[in-house]
């Protein structure tokens, strides 16, 4: 016969590849029958090899900054105060406006004060540090790194130590110190919620006594909006709208009971100079007008609209129940998540501190392995920027704030088991 090196070639290689398909498939037959273990290993990596089919809508579970609300527009903005001042009538109005909004969504008592701050949570929290620690002891009670900051600020900066007590109470990432160890008599400067643990404090702040003499300072910026905040045990309580409002950055927000009011009337700090972008008195008063509107320094109006907008969206979904109910539910599908698989478990081990926003989780993996698997879920645009905190244990954190829709997470969760087995494998 003519000889056609094509017809050929392709004659080789068909025969090579039986051959092959023909030796690997005794061998896997030969395998099964003496490691039934390793041959479901094998269907089981082959089979996870397909990603699934379902993406989240939205990708988007940062922990700060946040996902927008469902439906957000820019469009629909108020826009009557861009390019006007902050000190105009409608802009004033409108810082307002947020204040009395924040008030009634949080349920904040009347006689609390509510003002916008520079400087996000930090700003706040360093705000009323600066302004009213020191006239007492404080038991200072962290479990996370920003809690964790409080405290070295507390003695390193403001270097409480030298003229009072400063009491340190801690524990490991994923637990809560003893908080009965707190004393009446002090200051308490404490995180309502670790955003870079993933654990809060029991419902209620039990742990904090009604007839205290001391003032108690809550960081409570990734708790506002999502969980039930006990304000008759909360002197001062700060927070930035980033969070779970999903607002903009770089404003925080501080609110002050009648009893912060009157540490900063009664308490000067010796030797303690404040800059004028930290004062909260004047002439021994407190500066009425921060809560009213006039802010020590020149908000983004764009940002105000922003929150204010959020808060216009809370009310809509049934306000602040409302919003604890998405938080609650998403992280309920997390949870069923991990009963149901044994390669992932909570930095939080025990259900009743375990925060519902900033959810953290263990994975069976080396921490180059968790790198892989955050960095393939991004590539993959299923879920960006979960790695977790640069200081807390090999982890991912997934923020399941109010603002995240409950069937995104529920489509992540098949994404998280995929990604798992591909960097496992």
């Amino acid at each position: 016969k003519r000889f056609h090196p094509k017809s050929f070639h392709i004659n080789i290689i068909m025969r090579f590849t039986s051959t092959v398909a023909s030796f690997a498939s005794k061998r896997i037959l030969l395998n099964k029958n003496a490691a039934p273990a390793a041959f479901a290993r094998f269907g089981a990596m082959r089979m996870m090899s397909a990603a699934p089919a379902v993406k989240p809508a939205n990708p988007e579970f940062s922990s700060g900054p946040c996902k927008k609300h469902p439906g957000y527009d820019m469009g629909k903005l108020d826009k009557r105060t861009l390019g006007r001042s902050h000190r105009s009538k409608i802009g004033k109005e409108r810082l307002a406006l947020a204040i009395s909004e924040t008030k009634e969504i949080l349920g904040i008592p009347d006689d609390y004060l509510v003002g916008i701050v520079p400087a996000s949570d930090t700003g706040a929290y360093e705000m009323a540090m600066w302004n009213m620690l020191g006239a007492r002891d404080v038991d200072v009670c962290h479990w996370e790194s920003f809690g964790k900051g409080w405290f070295a600020d507390a003695i390193s900066h403001l270097k409480l130590r030298d003229t009072v007590t400063v009491n340190e109470h801690t524990a490991d990432y994923g637990h809560l110190p003893d908080l009965s160890k707190c004393d009446p008599k002090n200051d308490i400067c404490f995180t309502f919620n670790g955003t870079t643990s993933g654990v809060r404090v029991h419902e209620g702040c039990d742990f904090i006594a009604d007839d205290r003499e001391g003032i108690t300072f809550c960081d409570a910026t990734s708790a506002c909006f999502a969980m039930n905040m006990p304000w008759e045990k909360l002197d001062v309580t700060t927070y930035s709208w980033q969070k779970v409002l999903g607002g903009e950055g770089a404003h925080g927000v501080l609110v002050l009971s009648p009893r912060a009011v009157e540490r900063i009337e009664s308490f000067t700090p010796e030797n303690r100079p404040l800059p004028k972008i930290m004062r909260l008195a004047k002439k021994g008063k407190i500066d009425a007008g921060i809560f009213k509107g006039a802010t020590i320094n020149t908000p983004s109006m764009l940002a105000v609209e922003d929150y204010i907008g959020a808060l216009e969206w809370s009310k809509s979904i049934g306000g602040l129940q409302g919003l604890i109910k998405i938080s609650q539910d998403n992280l309920k599908v997390i949870e069923d998540f991990v009963e149901e698989n044994d390669f992932i478990s909570f930095l939080a081990e025990d259900p009743s501190i375990r925060s519902s926003t900033s959810v953290c989780l263990k994975l069976d993996l080396t921490p180059d392995q968790i790198k892989s698997l955050v960095a393939l879920l991004e590539t993959e645009n299923v879920a960006y920027d979960i790695g977790g905190y640069r200081d807390a244990p090999p982890s991912i954190r997934i923020w399941c704030g109010s603002t995240v829709e409950t069937e995104d997470v529920k489509a992540l969760m098949p994404w998280l088991k995929w990604a798992y087995h591909e960097v496992q494998n």
